[in-house]
């Protein structure tokens, strides 16, 4: 499998971090060894003093495509999740000044939660409207609505196989809303979409 991410899709975000707004999608991806393990911590790398959780809706993909119409994009998942994409933010922030690329401040190990319930698409309503959230020991850090993504669902599906073969099990993480920050030994983050919770996580 592999998990495709989406940077600054939300308008808010990108004013919070002080980034230009894009004219496309911005990509890119992280290894499975990025994944969390389930009922593990999250480690603080020792190489950074300042990770972020940001949470982000997710989709798994059910069958391969390439090339995808946006109005077919809705035929290749089913699944809705939620995940945290882990940034070392100081670490990013000297490959950006550099004009290097991200993936030793995204891509590293456990850098990427994937929750452990998946949501089926039909019982969620809609999904260009849902609601979703981090709480972070318990406090609301993070809360926004799929609706105010720059690019939907289906358009990122459609956007990233014109780019890379989408195979069944790969996750999109589809962006992170405002709110983003960090985290320090002892947090809890658990995220939730609307009133369900999909995962709670220990930081050390």
């Amino acid at each position: 499998m592999k998990i495709i991410c989406i940077g600054r899709n939300y308008t808010d975000h990108i004013s919070e971090l002080q980034n230009e707004k894009p004219e496309d999608p911005v990509i890119f991806l992280k290894p499975d060894t990025s994944i969390l393990l389930k009922k593990q911590p999250f480690f603080i790398p020792d190489f950074s003093n300042d990770v972020h959780y940001e949470v982000e809706v997710l989709v798994k993909i059910k069958k391969v495509g390439k090339h995808i119409q946006e109005k077919f994009a809705h035929k290749y998942y089913d699944e809705i999740g939620l995940g945290i994409d882990f940034t070392a933010r100081d670490l990013q922030q000297k490959l950006k000044d550099k004009g290097l690329p991200w993936e030793k401040a995204k891509a590293f190990d456990g850098a990427a939660v994937i929750g452990e319930k998946w949501l089926a698409k039909d019982a969620v309503g809609d999904i260009n409207m849902l609601n979703f959230s981090l709480e972070k020991n318990g406090e609301t850090v993070q809360k926004s609505n799929t609706r105010l993504m720059l690019w939907k669902i289906d358009e990122l599906i459609a956007y990233v196989s014109q780019f890379f073969t989408l195979k069944i099990g790969d996750v999109i993480f589809t962006g992170t809303p405002a709110g983003v920050g960090k985290v320090t030994a002892e947090n809890k983050l658990t995220g939730f979409i609307e009133d369900k919770q999909i995962f709670s996580i220990q930081i050390k």
